[in-house]
């Protein structure tokens, strides 16, 4: 898999380095000449470029990419970069940094966005989760189909835990998709039983999520 990702900074690098060691292709842009680090990524390829430019846009090849990340520090620079790469090179897949919270809302599909990525809400749930079971943490919003990641740690006295996955009642519009237990990755299937302490994730619609957080919790019953 192809990917470009606007923004050469830590976040950029870091990103890069995890999808090489993951053996996809990776090309960075940036425009600022003391962001181009090539020796602390050497295996990815590197611009020089305005990435809000159609003409460093076609240098990079962004018509031959599977997946755009815009990772900038700048808001406004990550929305056009996603603009550009969804409209006019029709790049399948194009994920967005949010600096500001106070900017999500403007990254969705409109905008080019599949996938928006709040560091500080990333943080702030990384905290919530540390420290809360039972609520639910919100981890990351698609914009396409209006969905949500989210967490939630099963508490010790929910009325669910022994229950299999495939006999409870989920909320329309949801789905679990991974149980981390004990630091495992779980792919939950029917028959799978829900555990205390169990990490549950989810892709669900918003206006799902305060049904799912009561179904989960210590006071509902599952009769």
């Amino acid at each position: 898999m192809r990917v470009a990702i606007a923004g050469a900074g830590k976040v950029g690098r870091s990103i890069a380095l995890e999808l090489l060691e993951n053996g996809h292709e990776v090309l960075l842009i940036d425009k600022d000449p003391a962001a181009i680090k090539v020796e602390s990524v050497p295996k990815a390829e590197w611009l020089l470029a305005d990435a809000c430019e159609i003409s460093s846009l076609e240098e990079a090849g962004l018509h031959r990419c599977n997946v755009v990340i815009a990772a900038s520090g700048d808001d406004k620079v990550n929305l056009v970069v996603s603009l550009l790469a969804k409209t006019e090179y029709g790049v399948p897949r194009v994920v967005a940094r949010v600096n500001h919270p106070k900017n999500e809302w403007l990254f969705n599909e409109a905008w080019g966005v599949d996938v928006a990525v709040s560091t500080p809400r990333l943080l702030s749930a990384l905290v919530e989760e540390a420290v809360t079971v039972g609520d639910l943490v919100r981890l990351l919003r698609f914009s396409h189909g209006d969905a949500n990641l989210v967490e939630l740690t099963l508490p010790a006295d929910a009325e669910l835990v022994g229950s299999r996955v495939g006999d409870v009642p989920w909320p329309p519009d949801t789905a679990l998709v991974t149980i981390i237990r004990e630091g495992r990755v779980v792919v939950p299937t029917k028959d799978d039983p829900l555990e205390a302490g169990d990490e549950l994730l989810f892709v669900t619609s918003p206006d799902r999520e305060r049904e799912l957080e009561n179904l989960l919790s210590p006071y509902h019953s599952a009769g």
